[in-house]
């Protein structure tokens, strides 16, 4: 069977938290559940998930290229790049750069 690879980007305004929470393998599991087929240009809003603490957004996923007909599986590569920024208001206070400074706190 032929390896399929999907290429999603996020935006670039993304918390490095937020980064870490689309890039992690539940993250794909969950993709390959809920989405598909993918094609080039798609968006995918997907709820991220930081915690108790901040803002719980949708975040857009751009689909910038697919290898294969598109239909997601358990064996489906994704791979996450960054994109353009979208103005996601992204960041956990407690734990990301949109928090205060030590100095401020």
């Amino acid at each position: 069977m032929a390896t399929k690879h999907v290429t999603l980007a996020y935006p670039s305004d993304v918390s490095n938290w937020g980064r870490d929470q689309l890039t992690t393998g539940h993250m794909r599991a969950y993709l390959k559940r809920t989405q598909g087929p993918a094609r080039e240009g798609d968006v995918w809003d997907v709820f991220l998930d930081v915690g108790c603490c901040g803002d719980s957004p949708d975040v857009p996923l751009r689909v910038v290229a697919v290898d294969g007909d598109g239909e997601l599986n358990e064996e489906t590569e994704i791979e996450f790049v960054e994109g353009e920024a979208c103005g996601v208001q992204s960041g956990w206070e407690v734990q990301s750069q949109a928090g205060p400074s030590p100095d401020e706190a």
